[in-house]
């Protein structure tokens, strides 16, 4: 196949120019059988009219797209008469080559179509005269148009849901190995879709650049129907290189680029225009309640109208960390991240610090275990330049290709898949930030010359450390990276009965907590290249793989920490309490004399006022019971803390604890003992959600069931809080089978309805 003549700019006038004149064709052809068809039935053309919808309708026929043609006629001519005089136009159209979609329908009948399926009423938004009696034409358009304004509350979430089905069935045009130009999220259907929500008059979308990234796509399936000489949409690989040639493209991978970039755009524009239809018509978020239209969410960060919006005090460019909070109040709150806020962002916020601050990091792992919201609000950050402003390596995997036919999605969607779905996997391990973090670079060495994985390894040295991780964490983070197909590749090729082969892996991972990263990482990384990766089978010898290294690490149990670690200070009144800010983060220093209740009631003080616990450490010695709380707030009033402290001492207060809807994806808690840790207590560790009152909540089960907290040592890392609590029974021993066949459930329950 030749390749059109000319600049890339006289390419695209040709193909428009043949969109049109293969319309203009079928018009005059048409228009010849219609006039004779009604001459011979001796039918008066002023009663009927030859119709053009869809792409027809738009003049907008690749070489191969069907011809969408209505008969419209009046409800006084007879239907055996219709039928008859369609035949003449159909069959000779047939006849000649055309690929024909046709119906007869009276004027009602028309109306009624569209008023029952919101597909057909998008079809007639397009239509126009061919043939016959134009005011006929011209009274349906008027007729479907004002019907499609009134009716567009229960149309509009009608096409949504059919729109989001296509989505999930297909996946994005961006981010596939084989682009559906058509029926992909952000494929021409979506475009035509964005120009039928704004016949609505409910919503408006920037005209022009959606023009131009619609035609764009018109001429790759252009081409790709002149390569493949027949009607398809999709752009197999074995076509790129001919596309490319005709469109003028440099290479397969300019013209990947160019409908990635479409696709892209397109998406995010319909993302962002069905979310503002969906509002327009009084359509409550889901997690919306009946809040205001404007509520601070975050410092420097709001929710107006169903979208994250800078407030008016923001000051972007005194707060590297606006753009994290912006981008983790929508994902977790599963609303769209303005974009014209995302575009400020990137634009006037400085550098992060280097290193981050720990609460950059906290962000950012929240961030990445948002769940699927994460998909769209990273799209918005990387749309508007803040990606490259967070983590400049991105620039090398954006929109990359994949090399491998099982992938489904391109390099840097599947990053942001495999965080997504390591999101689902946080309570299989104690830290869940290593987890996310390595799930969002375990291909950055990808798009470079060398092994992506030994590339990877030192790109993430380097971000895990600008980031602010200390050495070991970055050595952790850079392991996983380099070694995350190891599980996966041992357990499919190599003999799992071989002492040697659980050995090899052991001495890679080398601890347990290692083993259980890495092990959710291969998970996440399969579960997000495609079905192909991630089989029963492979599920089943990953698993065998994992139980026999971890059998051959042996039990690494925790460190008991000594309740001397810190001194307990004396304490002279009923309790003491001392605040002090540092920045974001406040140190609350408590003691008093021991008693039953004294954890919970610090607890459920601090979750009265809504202060965020990022860790807590908690121990006894000589009848006093101190505790260390580091809590998120930079204006804690000392003397109101005191208050409600002491009435929560008192028993009073403590049911007011408020939990918020949780946002995120729910996971089960994970609750278990860990098998010789001490040996004076029970060691639980429990990994759950952070939320308001959860600390709280443990210890008012574990004193219902007179277990009482020796010390404790209390994290959140990111979304989830990972306690470690040293407990005995009443008489100061460890808990008994008996005690933990009871205390077992009754916190997983407990913590799963908080």
């Amino acid at each position: 196949m030749s390749a059109l003549a000319g600049s890339p700019t006289e390419r695209r006038r040709e193909l428009v120019r043949q969109r049109k004149d293969k319309a203009a064709r079928a018009d005059g052809r048409l228009g010849e059988l219609f006039a004779s068809a009604t001459r011979d039935a001796g039918v008066a053309g002023s009663r009927l009219s030859l119709v053009a919808v869809g792409g027809y309708g738009r003049s907008e026929l690749s070489p191969h797209s069907d011809l969408d043609v209505v008969l419209l006629h009046r409800l006084d001519i007879d239907e055996s008469s219709m039928a008859q005089l369609a035949e003449k136009i159909w069959y000779p159209v047939w006849d000649e080559g055309y690929r024909l979609d046709h119906s007869v329908r009276s004027l009602d009948g028309a109306a009624s179509a569209a008023d029952s399926d919101p597909r057909v009423a998008m079809g007639f938004l397009d239509a126009r005269h061919v043939a016959g009696d134009g005011a006929l034409t011209l009274e349906l358009r008027s007729r479907l148009l004002t019907q499609w304004r009134r009716r567009a509350k229960e149309r509009i979430p009608e096409l949504a849901s059919l729109s989001r089905d296509r989505w999930r069935l297909v996946g994005d045009l961006a981010h596939l190995v084989v682009p559906d130009l058509k029926e992909a999220k952000g494929g021409l259907r979506d475009a035509t879709t964005l120009r039928a929500l704004v016949a609505s008059w409910l919503v408006d979308v920037p005209h022009a650049e959606l023009e131009r990234l619609r035609a764009s796509l018109l001429d790759v399936r252009d081409a790709l129907h002149l390569v493949s000489n027949r009607a398809t949409d999709r752009l197999r690989p074995e076509y790129l290189d001919e596309v490319a040639a005709i469109l003028g493209e440099e290479s397969r991978d300019s013209l990947h680029l160019r409908v990635t970039e479409a696709g892209r755009r397109i998406a995010h524009l319909s993302d962002l225009t069905w979310r503002r239809a969906e509002h327009a018509l009084g359509k409550p978020h889901p997690r919306a309640g009946r809040r205001p239209q404007h509520v601070v969410v975050a410092a420097g960060v709001a929710e107006q109208d169903g979208e994250i919006v800078l407030t008016a005090t923001a000051r972007p460019g005194r707060d590297p960390l606006l753009p994290l909070r912006a981008a983790v109040a929508a994902a977790e709150q599963d609303i769209m991240l303005s974009p014209v806020s995302a575009v400020t962002l990137a634009r006037e916020c400085p550098p992060m610090p280097v290193p981050w601050p720990a609460e950059a990091r906290h962000l950012l792992t929240r961030l990445l275990a948002a769940g699927p919201a994460l998909v769209q609000v990273w799209e918005t950050l990387d749309q508007a330049g803040a990606t490259d402003v967070l983590l400049p390596e991105w620039a090398t995997v954006r929109s990359l290709a994949p090399q491998s036919a099982v992938h489904r999605h391109t390099v840097d969607r599947h990053q942001i898949q495999s965080c997504v779905e390591a999101a689902s996997l946080v309570r299989a391990v104690s830290r869940p930030d290593l987890l996310l973090t390595a799930a969002l670079l375990h291909d950055i060495g990808k798009g470079r010359h060398g092994d992506h994985s030994e590339l990877g390894e030192i790109l993430a040295w380097d971000v895990a450390g600008r980031v602010g991780y200390d050495s070991g964490d970055a050595a952790t983070i850079a392991m996983l990276v380099r070694h995350h197909l190891l599980l996966i590749e041992t357990a499919t090729r190599r003999d799992l009965a071989d002492p040697s082969t659980t050995r090899q892996v052991a001495d890679v991972v080398r601890t347990r907590s290692r083993l259980d990263l890495l092990a959710a990482l291969t998970e996440a990384d399969a579960r997000a290249t495609g079905s192909l990766a991630w089989t029963d089978w492979r599920r089943r010898l990953l698993a065998e793989l994992v139980h026999r290294v971890r059998v051959d690490l042996g039990p690494t149990p925790l460190i008991e920490r000594s309740p001397r670690a810190r001194p307990v200070p004396r304490v002279t009144g009923d309790f003491l309490l001392d605040v002090v800010h540092d920045g974001e983060v406040a140190t609350v220093e408590f003691a008093a004399p021991d008693r039953t209740g004294l954890l919970s009631a610090v607890a459920g003080g601090l979750a009265l006022l809504s202060l965020p616990v990022r860790r807590a450490d908690v121990r006894t010695d000589h009848g006093i019971g101190a505790s260390t709380w580091q809590v998120l707030g930079n204006d804690i009033d000392a003397t109101r803390l005191r208050e409600v402290i002491r009435l929560s001492l008192r028993g009073v207060g403590g049911s007011r604890v408020n939990h918020l809807p949780a946002t995120r994806p729910q996971l089960a808690p994970n609750v278990f003992v860990r098998e010789g840790a001490s040996e004076r207590a029970t060691v639980l560790e429990i990994r759950a959600g952070d939320r308001p009152g959860l600390l709280y909540d443990i210890c008012r089960i574990l004193e219902r069931h007179a277990v009482d907290v020796r010390s404790a040592h209390l994290d959140t890392v990111g979304p989830q809080a990972v306690d470690v609590f040293y407990v005995c029974d009443s008489r100061g021993a460890p808990l008994g089978q008996s005690d933990l066949e009871t205390v077992l459930p009754a916190l997983r329950s407990g913590l799963a309805e908080g």
